[in-house]
């Protein structure tokens, strides 16, 4: 149970309590009015402000990373050729020209060689299991993939039982590289008029992408988290904002990341180039942050409230301290935030 630098730990101990109302069912309405929760690590301090409020928090020169994917229309309902059992497909990754990794509802009548008919919307499409994964994944050849986005629907986490009117809410206002089953949801605040103000400061805008997996809302159930295998995201740095995040670092300003996912993007890429020189990545990332780790590139992260026992949780415990998170988290429910994909932000500075 020794994570990097051999700091001891369990699974157990990212593990809290949550008062089941406190999980948002609707977002906040206009996006930047959430609240917004500041913990700086210098002194320990612990602020309440509203996400508007974070312009007051960035300089002029810092280098904010946004992931800009989007939200793929990943649930797919359809019927099975031989019975017309009713299914329900969920897409989790692409792996090549028309397969795909996908859980499927009821999973355990749903076996190699079924195939299934998906059609609405003047468009008919056939799927045919073609492999079993781990967890009751399932690996689904589709017969036209281009036809998937008008049949599916975006899909929301589980823990959200309220229908959203409007599925684009749960877009960032900039996402724009379709492939996510799930949104960085550290983005959603963001308003066009905000990201204005902010860019008027002086702050540099850059964009990375990784395409965020249901996984990242799994609890990790190894009771020592090292024996948690990692889910691999995809995500892409290109030449242009890696050598910008080099010459902030050169120039001693900050970097700031716009969720867990923007994080672990340029960590993973930092650990592949030299000190110095950050260099362009596209590729599978598998890096999973525990306490101990050494954060090369991210100086200060914009992040949600993350489920207790998830990798989310552990990475931001890495970057501000175990005990500061605990201490943070039970002020954020004492003060009754609104916790997960559609509630506050927290702010480490």
């Amino acid at each position: 149970m020794l994570g990097f630098n051999g700091i001891t730990m369990k699974t157990s101990d990212f593990s809290y309590h949550l008062p089941p109302e406190l999980i948002a069912q609707t977002p906040i309405e206009p996006r930047d009015q959430s609240r917004l929760m500041v913990l700086n690590r210098s002194d320990g301090s612990i602020k309440h402000r509203r996400f508007f409020e974070i312009v007051d928090y960035l300089q002029a020169g810092d280098v904010l990373v946004f992931n800009d994917s989007r939200v793929i229309p990943a649930r797919l309902c359809g019927r099975k050729i031989d019975t017309g059992g009713r299914v329900e497909i969920l897409l989790l990754r692409r792996l090549d020209n028309a397969v795909w990794e996908a859980l499927v509802k009821p999973g355990k009548r749903v076996n190699i060689g079924t195939k299934v008919e998906i059609s609405g919307n003047e468009a008919k499409v056939l799927a045919e299991i073609t492999g079993l994964g781990q967890n009751g994944v399932k690996m689904i050849t589709f017969s036209d993939e281009t036809l998937l986005p008008q049949l599916g629907s975006i899909p929301l986490p589980p823990y959200i039982h309220t229908p959203l009117p409007d599925p684009e809410r749960y877009q960032t206002v900039y996402a724009r590289a379709p492939g996510s089953a799930a949104a960085p949801t550290a983005g959603l605040h963001f308003t066009l008029e905000l990201l204005d103000k902010v860019r008027r400061k002086g702050v540099h805008c850059r964009f990375v992408t990784l395409h965020v997996g249901l996984d990242t809302f799994q609890p990790v159930r190894e009771d020592d988290p090292l024996e948690h295998p990692i889910h691999k995201e995809y995500g892409r740095l290109t030449q242009e904002v890696a050598t910008e995040l080099s010459w902030a670092k050169m120039d001693g300003r900050r970097v700031v990341c716009v969720g867990t996912t923007a994080a672990r993007l340029i960590e993973e890429a930092a650990q592949a180039s030299k000190p110095s020189l950050l260099e362009p990545f596209e590729g599978w990332v598998s890096l999973f942050v525990l306490p101990g780790y050494r954060f090369r590139l991210v100086d200060a992260l914009i992040t949600n409230f993350h489920l207790p026992r998830t990798t989310l949780l552990m990475l931001v415990c890495a970057f501000a301290g175990e005990d500061f998170i605990t201490r943070a988290y039970e002020e954020a429910i004492a003060e009754r935030y609104r916790f997960y994909s559609f509630g506050d932000a927290m702010l480490i500075l």
